[in-house]
């Protein structure tokens, strides 16, 4: 655990036993320096999985994680695996891994693999299927011990697929409730059997209408009101890309009892002004010891790329995923939270 109770953390997805060494090299030499203490790997089906080999879409293996592990502890980072559950099982029409080998889970099975959005956004589970919480358990579990962790991430963000029309385990069931139900499914497991700390996103929990946010960082779906149906001591990341000119999500679920970890990408006034008004909102409730830092998302950085943008080895290319907009943007944050949270 953070010792001083607040959270610098990383966020990327990973899946690559041949970049393990520049992640590593990632680790030693940039994060450790900039004060990074959680790093969150999103791995989804991105490792090679032991109990369910079919699901496996990716190289990273049990060793892997155990050598990334002993380097975090080793040097002060808590890491948190990430397995986005429920949506983002693909993108567009083309499934993932775990849809592929197991097409029964699939919400949509309907939808054509070349659909594209705006038509469609990416599948989801079916969240009433019986048997894909005991297969969904049994990854978790790997990856909670092949990494040695205290916790998981959950994922949970952009479902847009839920409660389907054609799904005959769904339709016509209440989105908020399905939604809500598999949040505490996968509470049971962790927390409760396992004795883990879970996080999720927690954009499928806003009322983006209400609150003026986008369809991407908040619900307009209906699924929002899942709020008060979760677990208070899930942590929640509240993501916000762009600069607005308000952030009110932050002390709206800090009102309702929760955690929330606010978390930025690839602009550095843009989380700099999250951070800052995150801040405020936590402490006009005096509830800063609930509002404990940033979390900075990496997508699409690898450690090869996060190699060429942190020390100027290798090349980006037009780098159109920003890496060196989220280098900049963690660099920035983690200078800033240097300093005692209180005085920001």
């Amino acid at each position: 655990m953070v010792k001083d109770g607040q959270l610098r953390g990383f966020h990327m997805r990973f899946g690559s036993h041949e970049d393990v060494g520049n992640l590593k090299r990632v680790i030693r030499d940039a994060l450790v320096p900039m004060g990074v203490n959680v790093l969150i790997l999103e791995c989804n089906t991105s490792f090679v999985f032991e109990s369910h080999p079919e699901v496996s879409g990716g190289t990273l293996n049990k060793q892997d994680a155990r050598e990334l592990s002993a380097l975090c502890k080793a040097n002060g980072i808590r890491l948190i695996p990430l397995f986005d559950c429920l949506g983002h099982q693909g993108w567009g029409g083309s499934r993932n891994s775990l849809l592929r080998a197991h097409p029964e889970f699939d919400e949509t099975p309907h939808v054509p693999v070349d659909a594209k959005w705006p038509e469609f956004y990416c599948p989801s589970w079916c969240p009433s299927h019986p048997a894909i919480n005991p297969l969904v358990f049994d990854l978790m579990d790997e990856l909670l011990d092949a990494f040695e962790a205290d916790a998981l991430h959950v994922g949970m963000d952009e479902v847009f697929a839920i409660a389907d029309e054609q799904c005959p385990r769904c339709r016509g069931k209440n989105k908020a409730e399905l939604f809500a139900q598999a949040a505490c499914d996968y509470y049971g497991h962790l927390v409760q059997k396992r004795n883990v700390q879970m996080l999720m996103w927690a954009d499928r929990l806003i009322d983006a209408e209400g609150m003026g946010y986008t369809q991407w960082d908040g619900d307009i779906y209906g699924i929002w009101p899942a709020v008060d149906r979760i677990p208070k001591d899930v942590i929640l990341c509240d993501w916000h890309y762009d600069k607005l000119d308000a952030y009110p999500s932050v002390g709206h679920l800090l009102d309702k009892g929760f955690t929330v970890w606010p978390s930025s990408w690839k602009t550095p006034d843009a989380a700099l002004d999250l951070l800052e008004q995150s801040v405020r909102q936590a402490k006009e409730r005096d509830a800063l010891d609930r509002m404990p830092g940033m979390l900075v998302t990496g997508w699409n950085a690898t450690g090869e790329k996060l190699v060429a943008a942190l020390f100027g080895e290798g090349d980006l290319g037009e780098d159109p995923g920003d890496i060196r907009g989220i280098a900049a943007t963690l660099k920035t944050v983690m200078k800033k939270l240097e300093t005692d949270i209180h005085s920001i």
